[in-house]
């Protein structure tokens, strides 16, 4: 992986939401020598004026949907970079690329594992192929913990954008109702703790194709998001893991 480096630069870094993915962050974070300097949660929201959140080098965000765009405009009013992980606000994003047109930094991915974005990768593809096959159609499934709120997931969304740009007779994607003829479903199911499970499913009359992504544990995510972190401190703009991994 590229931006895996041998020697890194310590960074000052901000935690925004302390929730299990905040904690595994921090401890990557930690591990690969950078400092924690400020952590902001629910309790604490007066702490994106003080001196030690603005001495941050970037901030990593992992809320909720409903507080992130609240969270990324007092981290740029203090000056601090952003990375962000949260899904569910993409409505906002125009307001968020203006931003970076003016000075701020913005790094966003709706997963940060590096299988992820290889099976994002590898999807496309994929679809490339199906789309010479109108005999097969496509849906998706994706399973989360049951304290994900948003539906279907920022991932899943990512995979049905690539199979949109790649199968001419599929418009959009639909979730939690049957899909017209040129919609993708998408099932999502929330139960227990599971990390991410997310499947792409062509079927015919006579066999099924699918391809699956089954995340182990939370911490492959985080190192992500600290990887993405390394990569955005000193720069510039909306970022995405397609600039940080080249493919």
């Amino acid at each position: 992986m590229r931006c895996f480096k041998t020697e890194i630069e310590q960074m000052k870094i901000a935690l925004i939401g302390y929730g299990k993915m905040g904690h595994a962050i921090e401890q990557i974070a930690l591990q690969r020598g950078h400092e924690i300097v400020s952590v902001i949660d629910v309790n604490n929201q007066e702490d994106f004026t003080s001196d030690a959140f603005k001495s941050a080098d970037v901030a990593i965000e992992f809320s909720m949907p409903a507080v992130a765009m609240d969270n990324y405009r007092r981290a740029f009013a203090a000056g601090v970079p952003v990375v962000s992980g949260t899904t569910g606000w993409l409505e906002h994003l125009p307001e968020i690329k203006e931003a970076c047109k003016a000075g701020q930094t913005f790094f966003y991915a709706s997963n940060f594992s590096l299988g992820v974005n290889i099976f994002f990768a590898l999807n496309k593809y994929l679809a490339k192929i199906m789309n010479d096959f109108p005999a097969y159609d496509v849906r998706m499934v994706e399973t989360h913990h049951v304290h994900k709120l948003d539906a279907p997931s920022g991932t899943a969304i990512t995979l049905a954008e690539g199979l949109i740009d790649n199968i001419e007779r599929k418009n959009k994607w639909v979730e939690g109702k049957e899909p017209a003829e040129d919609e993708i479903g998408i099932c999502s199911v929330r139960e227990g703790e599971v990390p991410g499970i997310h499947t792409v499913i062509y079927e015919s009359d006579v066999d099924t194709i699918s391809i699956t992504h089954d995340a182990k544990s939370r911490m492959g995510f985080a190192l992500g998001a600290v990887i993405a972190a390394e990569f955005t401190c000193g720069k510039k703009g909306f970022l995405t893991m397609q600039d940080m991994l080249k493919f």
